[in-house]
This record gives C-alpha cells, sequence and structure tokens, in this order.
C-alpha cells in the first residue's frame, strides 16, 4: 500500500501508538506521520503508507487548525489539565476580559516552547528533563497565530473554547498559559482537537475501528488518499512520455521545452511532475530554466 490514510486520532493514544495500529492492520511495514499530536489529542493524523513516507521531510511547514477548550484558575506544570497542578485560585473573569487577554497572542508572537514539549536542547527532549524536575532556559521561537476565535465561554464555570489556525511550531498549551497570565489568574488547557492539518480536515478522517473494518472486509483501499494529494498546494506539470522516462532517471527538464516555454518561472518553486497519463512521478525544484529532480515517488 502507498499512500495516505487519515485517522481521526483518539484520546490516550501516542501518535506512534496509531502507527502500530495502522502498521498491523494493514500489513504496511513502512510507515510514518506528519506531525506529533499529544497523547490527549485527538483530530486529524495523516498516516503515511510506502512510498508516501518518502514525503515525511517535506510536509512540516503546513499550518494547522484547532478548537481547544480552557479552565480559567488553574496552573499545571504541563500547561493542561493533565499535569500536576502549581496553583488554584478563584477566576471572576468576563467574556471581553478574555477576548482583551486574546488580543496580543494573535498575528506573529514570540512563544516560549513548554518544558513537557518534544523540542530538543543540547541533544536532550524538553520532557525528558521535565519528567526529572529540571527546568532550563528556553529560546522564544517566532509563530503566527492567523486565528485566535473564543467561540464560547461560561463566565460561571470559568470555562471556555478556542478556535486556532496557525503556523507550525506553534503550542496551543502555551497559548493559553498566556492568556491566562495576562488575566491573572491562570488557565490550562482541558482539551484539544486538531480539526485540520496538511490539507486533510475531519471530514477526511476515518477512525482505528473504521480502518479495522475496512481491512477485514478488503475494502481498506478505498481511502486510502493518493501521495500527491499531500502536495496539492503546488502546481502541476505535466511532460511528455519521454520528458518523464528523463525525470524518472533523475535528470532535469529544459523549461523551454515543456508546457511552461512561455511561462514566467521563479527559481526555488516546488512543482508536481506528472505523466501524459496524469501518474504523479514527484515533486521538481525550478532552477536556472530547469526543473530538477527534487523527490522521485515513481521509479
Amino acid at each position: 500500500m502507498n499512500g495516505v490514510i487519515i485517522i481521526d486520532k483518539p484520546q490516550g493514544f501516542t501518535s506512534f501508538d496509531v502507527i502500530a495500529v495502522v502498521r498491523r492492520l494493514t500489513g504496511q511495514r513502512k510507515t510514518g506521520h506528519t506531525g506529533t499530536l499529544d497523547p490527549n489529542a485527538t483530530g486529524v493524523l495523516p498516516v503515511l503508507l510506502g512510498s508516501a513516507t518518502k514525503a515525511q521531510d517535506l510536509i512540516v511547514d503546513h499550518d494547522k487548525e484547532y478548537d481547544a477548550a480552557f479552565r480559567l484558575g488553574v496552573t499545571t506544570d504541563t500547561l493542561d489539565i493533565w499535569g500536576q497542578v502549581k496553583t488554584a485560585c478563584e477566576s471572576h473573569a468576563a467574556s471581553q476580559d478574555v477576548e482583551a487577554a486574546l488580543e496580543p497572542l494573535r498575528g506573529e508572537i514570540a512563544q516560549i516552547p513548554p518544558m513537557y514539549s518534544a523540542v530538543q536542547q543540547n541533544g536532550q527532549r524538553l520532557y525528558d528533563l521535565a519528567r526529572k524536575g529540571i527546568e532550563v532556559a528556553r529560546e522564544p521561537r517566532r509563530v503566527t497565530v492567523y486565528e485566535l476565535t473564543l467561540t464560547s465561554f461560561d463566565a460561571e464555570g470559568q470555562t471556555g473554547t478556542l478556535h486556532i489556525r496557525c503556523s507550525k511550531g506553534t503550542y496551543v498549551r502555551t497559548l493559553i498559559d498566556d492568556m491566562g497570565r495576562s488575566l491573572g489568574c491562570g488557565a490550562v488547557m482541558t482539551a484539544l482537537r486538531r480539526t485540520y492539518a496538511c490539507g486533510y480536515t475531519l471530514a477526511d478522517c476515518v477512525t482505528l475501528d473504521e480502518l479495522k473494518a475496512r481491512c477485514e472486509a478488503g475494502t481498506a483501499g478505498e481511502i486510502i488518499r493518493p501521495t500527491e494529494s499531500l502536495f496539492a498546494d503546488y502546481e502541476a506539470l505535466t511532460v511528455s512520455e519521454a520528458q518523464a522516462k528523463r525525470f524518472r532517471n533523475g535528470a532535469a527538464l529544459d523549461i523551454a521545452r515543456t508546457a511552461w516555454r512561455k511561462k514566467d518561472v521563479e527559481n526555488r518553486t516546488l512543482v508536481r511532475v506528472k505523466d501524459p497519463s496524469g501518474m504523479f512521478l514527484g515533486l521538481g525544484i525550478t532552477a536556472d530554466g530547469a526543473v530538477k529532480v527534487y523527490k522521485l515517488f515513481q521509479q
């Protein structure tokens, strides 16, 4: 099997747990995923099968969307409800207070990664240090929060929900923690659901139970997305059969001899290269009037 299965990751599973289940159900040993979700998070997790795993290092820059829930008046060591409580206090925020606290967290911001994260520092994962009770200084990272919407707020319970659209590397837990700091009462994330990643939405997902049923019925192939779907944002260039053969063999293609001969193409542009039948051959990159092989997916 080659392609992508979009799994709705269940709560309590690590991303690697999901891969192990998919590997067992499909019999495909070569598997990978496109971005880790915390064990308590749910939602969109694209799982790569076979030759699609070669895309794993090419799709880390995609924006993502999340629905998150929070509670005011509590802080924990993990910045979510599953950690050890550090502080607790009464909170009396109104929705307009929360809105005001969210405003500086929109746009391009500097964010300090949480200690309980997979970020590496001096060769060690931060969460490994955190589990030993060690906290180290972390350098702020630039991330972009394109959308941060307060979708609901219960003033009596001091709980609410957010919708977030953000760049890679953004920690929703940290956004909520920063919001709580601004309000002066603290806040923790109580739920996280990824609704969009790598161009896929929850509507594209199947559960592990649904995948199991399809594998038993022999219909799993019907839900495998083509590898090309990972690169839908890139423009496609269809080449001749002879050019397709050259590209498969690793040779660059002269743009002047392709359908793009009259097109103004910038250097360092990634492009989907397809043969006359529409088969996706791989990614090319433009340079000095040619399309060079960037990554092959069909040999």
